[in-house]
């Protein structure tokens, strides 16, 4: 039977668990064969700025610079691709931070 591949991915992961229960919670209800959730690597995007637009810094020869991080955080599902049991994936309120990606693989 084929599989269907399941990637998450989102900013919070506390809302990308919540996600990945509800999945699962189908798969289990309906008894497909299902592994997961896997977590992956987190992709860690970073920006530095200078803080003062003229480039001078704090005025003493220091520059000041801010820097942002933001967390991208992923998960993988692996379930049976059975009709019943997709369609209520398809059914799962999706957060608005959260990406969901479906493949079938043979």
């Amino acid at each position: 039977m084929q599989m269907a591949r399941i990637k998450l991915s989102g900013k919070d992961p506390q809302r990308l668990e919540e996600i990945c229960e509800e999945i699962t919670g189908v798969a289990k209800k309906l008894g497909v064969n299902w592994k997961g959730p896997i977590p992956l690597p987190t992709k860690k995007l970073k920006v530095t700025t200078m803080k003062t637009p003229c480039g001078d810094g704090t005025g003493h020869g220091n520059t000041t610079f801010d820097r942002w991080e933001m967390r991208i955080h992923k998960r993988i599902i692996d379930m049976q691709a059975d009709d019943r049991a997709l369609r209520q994936v398809l059914r799962v309120q999706v957060p608005q931070g959260v990406h969901i990606q479906i493949k079938l693989k043979g």
